[in-house]
Order: C-alpha cells, then structure tokens, then sequence
C-alpha cells in the first residue's frame, strides 16, 4: 500500500519535473539578439539587432511587456531587411537602429565594415535603398546610431578605425543620407581602466553609441574591450555639446558583469518604456563558457540628479529582464 508520504515524494517529484521543464524550454526561447536595439510606437515594443546566420539581415520581434515576445504579424521570420533586397552589403549584418521621422521610418545598420541607411514605410519594413551604397564609403567605419538635437539638426555617431576602435559623430544630411565630413570629430579615446582590462588581449575598443538629451545635456552610452571579453562593458559621458568635450561618469561602467551577473554585457540601445521608466537593452554571452550566439538582455535605470545638474545613472540590477520568445 502506498504511504502519504509515498504520495507527497511522487508529487514533489512530479513538480520539479515539469518546473525543469519549463526552465528548459524557457532557457531555450531565450532571444539570441547581439547588439540589440527597442523601437517603441503604438503601445508596442519593437526589438532588432544582430543574428549572425543565414538568411542574412535583421528580424523583427514585438511586446507589450519587455518579457515575451513573438514575430510580427505572425510571419514565421519577419525579416525587416534581408541581403540582396535592394540594400547595401553581403556580410557582417550588424548593430541596426529605427528611427521615425514623419511618416518615414529609417533603419541605420553596419554590413560590410559600412554603415548604412535605408528606408521603409513601416516599422516591420521592408526596408531597402534607392541608390545602394553606404553612408561614407571613405573608410570602414561600424555601429551607427542617428541622433537629433532639439534644434533639428541630426548627428551620426559611429565607430571608426585607427589602432583600436573609437567613437565618431558628425553632422549628418538626412535627406541626402550622408555625413558632412567637414564636421567629423572624435568623441574621446581610451583613458579608463574598466574600459581595457587584460582579460582579453585587443587594441582599445570603444563602440555601440548611443545619444540622448536631458535637461540641455547629452549622455553618450558605450560599450568598451573587445565583444569576447569577459569584462565588456557600457559606460557613459556627459557634454553640452553634440561634439563634446565629453566628461566620462565616474559611476561608469553602469552595466558590467559584476552587476548583472553575466559575463560579456554591453552593446546595446537606451530606450524609455511604456511606463516611462528608462531601459537599456544589452547582449550578455551566451554562458560562462560560450560566447556566441550572444543572449539578449534588458535592464531598468535609475536617475539621480546630482547637485551639478548631471544625472547620476545606476542599472536596476534585481530587475534584469531575460525576454523570451514564443
């Protein structure tokens, strides 16, 4: 005959199977963004980034809650872009970001060690070029992100080359698609330890920008060391200016693995939620022991404002939201 407790240790048993279960299933559902970027409209969150396999371009998730997410309008893929739809590039499909203006929605993204702008007359795409080409086929430069100032003037931020990589921004022509180059200037370069450790071996490297305005004052987000680093990490910096001089934060890094918890957290886009909380969504490696496909990650700021108007910025470290597609 079978005892109570007999019964109780099959429950228990029972339980725990299904909740490794759907730890698993849940584990495996986990977005493999890198480079992640959120476009909010319409009571919805939009995510994006880099995929890194074939076919290659960018897919499109959407949610209402940062947490599950699901292709858009139930196309099994969604891709908002794809290689050789009237766009730029045949490789390195990388760092894309949406960006509205009117009625246009522009995706500004990296193929070919380029950055690129193309166009689409919806936020799930398709977005293609009418002349194909990239933004400044000068030089190689990556990872641009597309600013605009209150004044409505519009500044391209990116990552150019030259032992190392750093931080660019220059006037940008939307219109025309390209930079002014006579307004091309360096943000800064490497001067803080956290931003190149010796947990792996590289040249400086400064990358994934991201601008926004506050109170008449910019806060430029970066990652810094090398994506394979256990110790890749977003800092920022503060100016009056689009151009700088720009002051790094001593509370730098905000996002690091000793405050979320794994290893490789960085690259990724500022955005403000729903709720109006701020957000950063990042890309953490895909475990302790694995680098890629990198995992997407998002995690709630904090603002302090301190008594020289700069705001003190802190990442919600109990509140990282691991999303999951269905």
């Amino acid at each position: 005959m079978k005892t109570f407790s007999h019964f109780l240790l099959t429950a228990f048993i029972a339980i725990t199977c299904i909740s490794c279960k759907t730890a698993k299933e849940n584990s495996c559902n986990e977005i493999e963004f890198a480079d992640p970027t959120i476009f909010v409209e319409n009571g919805k969150y939009y995510l994006t980034g880099t995929r890194n396999r074939a076919p290659e371009g960018f897919a499109l998730l959407e949610s209402t809650d940062l947490k599950t997410w699901k292709t858009v309008n139930g196309d099994t893929l969604a891709l908002i872009l794809r290689k050789g739809d009237s766009c730029f590039g045949d490789k390195g499909f990388w760092a894309p970001q949406i960006f509205k203006e009117k009625d246009t929605y522009y995706l500004t993204y990296t193929a070919n060690e380029q950055t690129v702008l193309a166009t689409g007359k919806s936020v799930s795409g398709p977005f293609r070029q009418d002349s194909i080409q990239p933004i400044d086929g000068s030089e190689k430069n990556i990872d641009s992100f597309l600013f605009k100032d209150s004044d409505g003037t519009y500044y391209l931020y990116h990552v150019r080359f030259g032992r190392g990589n750093y931080l660019w921004v220059a006037e940008f022509d939307l219109q025309k698609g390209c930079i002014k180059p006579e307004t091309l200037k360096k943000c800064f370069g490497c001067t803080e330890d956290w931003e190149h450790t010796p947990a792996y071996q590289s040249d400086p490297i400064m990358e994934g920008p991201t601008v926004v305005k506050l109170d008449n004052v910019y806060y430029l987000f970066y990652s810094a060391n090398h994506f394979m680093s256990v110790d890749y990490a977003v800092g920022y910096a503060t100016a009056t200016s689009p151009y700088g001089p720009w002051v790094k934060h001593a509370n730098s890094p905000i996002i690091h693995r000793n405050i979320v918890g794994e290893k490789g957290s960085g690259h990724g886009d500022l955005f403000k939620g729903l709720d109006g909380q701020y957000y950063y969504v990042f890309h953490v490696h895909h475990s302790d022991s694995v680098v890629s496909p990198r995992k997407t990650r998002i995690v709630p700021l904090n603002f302090e404002k301190m008594d020289n108007g700069i705001y003190s910025i802190t990442a919600d470290k109990k509140h990282v939201i691991t999303p999951i597609q269905e």
